[in-house]
């Protein structure tokens, strides 16, 4: 009988740990699969553990976790459960059920069929979410699949059903900045998405906020697209010509007016300021690659396990 993981990375998710786990087991019991948990503490403050080590209790043999010894992130948490899972397919989900348990049968009709790599979840609304955010996170998928070769689908959520083969050229990407929705695609590999309306937590908050998602924005920008530094490259020519063609007016002004004082102070000092933001701009983006560079270079640790069951 074919063996399904169930990867779930969680941060300070006390609440919906005990809610989750009945949830899934209530749908993966009618699936002709066996079935192994691998939740991952990623350094929670509250008693997210302590529920982990409740549920390992009850059934050490199917439930597992990991806990890390600091807080990595939810890309790191997602790393360490692929690495961990032991199954011949593996389905990433989140603890908070807004990835719906009853779509597993689904997933796993689709997969086991052969014909796809990878079933992955995608949202058609963003029901109970703030405008703004979605009106950002909507802005972030047209500009991503603009100026990146690696093409993310609007609304796809990490929620999704692997093959091991996928999962393991997943993990070959041992790069220490990640951006997951990237990487599943950018790994290849046949997919098939399957729609479904927004779902609210079932319990707690949620850690992202705005300024948090606008960061991992940026990251998965930089990631998968060099297009910041052609603009980067582009800005610095453009400023370069307008700065000729200001030199050249001046000059002609001065030949055709010899009493002229050109533009005074405030227009010098408006153009110091306006190349001097254009210079900074740039320095910024080609900072943040080199920054990349850097971390990777030091080949630190994406994760440090504190204690595994």
């Amino acid at each position: 009988m074919p063996k399904l993981s169930i990867v779930v990375p969680c941060y300070n998710e006390q609440e919906a740990i005990p809610l989750f786990y009945p949830a899934v087991e209530q749908v993966v019991k009618q699936m002709p699969v066996e079935t192994e948990y691998w939740f991952v503490n990623d350094g929670s403050n509250d008693d997210t553990l302590a529920e982990l080590r409740k549920l390992h209790e009850q059934d050490p043999e199917r439930v597992h976790y990991v806990s890390f010894s600091r807080n990595f992130g939810k890309e790191a948490g997602l790393y360490a459960g692929l690495q961990a899972a032991t199954g011949d397919y593996i389905v990433v989900m989140d603890v908070d059920l807004q990835d719906p348990p009853e779509y597993l049968p689904e997933m796993y009709k689709d997969i086991s069929t052969g014909k796809y790599d990878c079933v992955g979840m995608r949202r058609t609304d963003r029901k109970g979410e703030a405008k703004f955010k979605s009106f950002l996170s909507n802005q972030f998928y047209n500009v991503i699949n603009k100026i990146s070769d690696t093409k993310i689908v609007s609304g796809a959520r990490d929620y999704r059903m692997m093959t091991r083969q996928m999962v393991d050229a997943v993990l070959s990407l041992t790069e220490y900045n990640r951006f997951s929705k990237g990487i599943f695609n950018w790994v290849g590999f046949k997919t098939k998405y399957l729609p479904y309306k927004n779902v609210e937590r079932v319990a707690g908050t949620t850690d992202w906020s705005t300024w948090k998602l606008f960061k991992y924005a940026i990251d998965g920008i930089t990631d998968f697209s060099e297009a910041p530094l052609a603009l980067a490259t582009w800005a610095g020519g453009l400023t370069a010509f307008i700065s000729i063609i200001g030199i050249i007016v001046v000059l002609i002004r001065k030949m055709l007016e010899p009493a002229s004082s050109a533009f005074g102070w405030a227009s010098m000092v408006c153009i110091i300021l306006f190349l001097g933001g254009i210079q900074l701009l740039c320095l910024g983006i080609v900072g943040r690659y080199i920054g990349k560079i850097y971390m990777q270079t030091k080949k630190r640790p994406i994760y440090i396990i504190k204690e595994k069951k």
